[in-house]
């Protein structure tokens, strides 16, 4: 495992990330708009992704809302920033069993392997393996 790190969904995720950058003193960086993204048509100028960066190398990812409406207290996830593909393919299969699948594993427009569960205890993880 190379990184584990909090994804945050809100809505207005612009405004949400460059507050936190200014009162956690974080730099916004890899910021990645719907605009042109086939799966986010209609939801132009809302952020895919954000990341808000630490000098310690911690770092929190951000992304609006698209869809539906988090509750707080569950709009908060756990990513899991993998080393290979077996690694992936273990864990999305351990999580699974007895949870809830989100998203399929499956390979992205970011060039990676990515998938969504929420286990047993309810605790949802993002599990990504970046392609070389």
């Amino acid at each position: 495992m190379k990184k584990i790190y909090p994804h945050i969904t809100i809505e207005n995720c612009k405004e949400a990330i460059e507050f936190y950058a200014e009162v956690l003193d974080g730099q916004i960086k890899n910021t990645k708009l719907a605009d042109g993204v086939e799966m986010f048509k209609g939801h132009e100028g809302k952020y895919i992704h954000g990341e808000l960066h630490f000098p310690n190398g911690f770092v929190i990812y951000f992304n609006d809302v698209f869809g539906h409406t988090p509750i707080k207290g569950n709009n908060i996830e756990i990513g899991l920033d993998l080393e290979s593909e077996n690694e992936i393919n273990k864990i999305y299969g351990a999580l699974s069993k007895d949870g809830k699948v989100g998203m399929e594993l499956q390979t992205t427009f970011w060039n990676a392997t990515y998938g969504k569960v929420t286990d047993k205890f309810g605790i949802t993880w993002e599990l990504n393996y970046q392609k070389e």
